[in-house]
């Protein structure tokens, strides 16, 4: 699903919001998450699931080009864990 799919499909079940006013709360969501997770190292969402901070160690990778062995630092990302309910939607 597309962000404008995401859009059109909330706009739907809306009463009467236009999709422009749709997109700025959509938005406004996913800043919101994303804030969350930035400060609190977690976002969770009942029946939703579960997005939380996963660090990444540094380690040796190879360069596919070149065949040469290059360090990778460590890095942090973002994993999710599917809640029980949504888990049993799919």
């Amino acid at each position: 699903m597309t962000k404008a799919e995401l859009i059109s499909a909330v706009a739907a079940a809306s009463d009467g919001l236009s999709k422009k006013a749709v997109e700025e709360i959509v938005d406004g969501v996913f800043d919101a998450v994303a804030s969350a997770i930035k400060s609190n190292g977690r976002f969770a969402y009942p029946g939703f699931g579960t997005f939380t901070v996963k660090a990444r160690a540094a380690r040796t990778g190879r360069n596919p080009q070149t065949g040469k062995s290059i360090k990778i630092p460590a890095s942090k990302n973002v994993g999710f864990k599917a809640a029980p309910a949504l888990k049993g939607k799919l």
